[in-house]
């Protein structure tokens, strides 16, 4: 098939290879335009689907949106069969769901229709749920409420978002190259009615460890916002990542550490911290920490 791949991070690029590896004609690649990074923060720096399709030798664009008749018009100059789409970050207008042949397909992370939106393997571990997945669905002008072509279940279990998300990488590459072989054999099924959430973009102030809700609430944030933005807690000013915790018992008043070892306690049960990270410094175990910069039993974490 002629395909068109849109997608911009690192949970996009899997499928892009795959496609490639199965023999489709990737014909463009679509990802957000190059932002600041770098060492000072300041270089340009392409998006980890930029650099896979340049380096397979796959034109890459960029358009900051596709609203206009020009950019619309080159989309469809490209005569694709089919679009594919993986967190590509723009909303695409009705004339470039309509150009290929065959429409988008999207790659979503997770069961729809739980977990709408931007952020849903982040959502799905922070309400706890036991399991999450992949959704292969047929794109309209909705916030993915296209009717779904396969899916594909996994368990959350003790994951962190960036663990989730790069087995949900690769199986949805997997699903999606299943589903290209088989399309005219896939019957496209209308999300149910019931079931619906939205899963909202994460907001850099959700990090902040909440030590007033129980421990597994805040051990989920600590898994959830690993690697980024990290959850974190303040002391004297001062910001730590918390990069791994374990739920024990323990008891005490909230956001205050139980013992010597960084036992904090919450709205019900404790948190311990394992592995942390000092602004500006390299992530270590919470003891090699504690050697050098003690926090003793009855400090409290803000």
């Amino acid at each position: 098939m002629r395909i068109i791949f849109m997608g911009t991070p690192d949970f996009a690029v899997p499928a892009l290879v795959a496609l490639v590896e199965a023999g489709h004609e990737v014909v463009a690649a679509y990802s957000q335009p190059p932002r600041p990074g770098g060492r000072r923060g300041k270089e340009l720096t392409p998006s980890p689907v930029h650099l896979e399709a340049q380096a397979r030798g796959i034109e890459v664009r960029h358009p900051v949106s596709l609203k206009g008749a020009e950019e619309q018009a080159a989309f469809a100059a490209l005569e694709a069969d089919i679009a594919v789409v993986a967190a590509y970050g723009l909303i695409l207008p009705q004339a470039v769901l309509d150009a290929p042949r065959l429409g988008c397909l999207n790659i979503h992370a997770s069961i729809l229709p739980r977990w709408r939106g931007a952020a849903p393997i982040q959502r799905a571990i922070l309400a706890g749920d036991p399991t999450t997945g992949i959704t292969i669905m047929q794109m309209e002008a909705g916030l993915d409420t296209g009717p779904m072509l396969a899916t594909l279940r996994t368990v959350i279990e003790h994951k962190t978002a960036g663990e989730l998300t790069a087995e949900l990488a690769d199986r949805g590459a997997q699903l999606l190259i299943g589903t290209l072989r088989d399309l005219a054999v896939h019957r496209a099924v209308r999300q149910p009615e019931d079931g619906v959430t939205y899963a909202k973009k994460i907001d850099k102030a959700e990090a902040r460890l909440d030590f007033t809700q129980g421990a597994e609430a805040a051990e989920r944030q600590v898994r959830a916002f690993m690697p980024a933005p990290g959850a974190f807690f303040e002391l004297e000013g001062e910001r730590y990542k918390v990069l791994a915790a374990d739920v024990i018992e323990g008891s005490g008043e909230a956001g205050t550490t139980l013992d010597d070892s960084l036992t904090v306690a919450c709205g019900s049960g404790a948190l311990r911290i394992t592995r942390i990270q000092r602004a500006g410094k390299p992530a270590m175990a919470s003891g090699d920490l504690l050697r050098g910069r003690p926090v003793p039993a009855g400090t409290r974490l803000g």
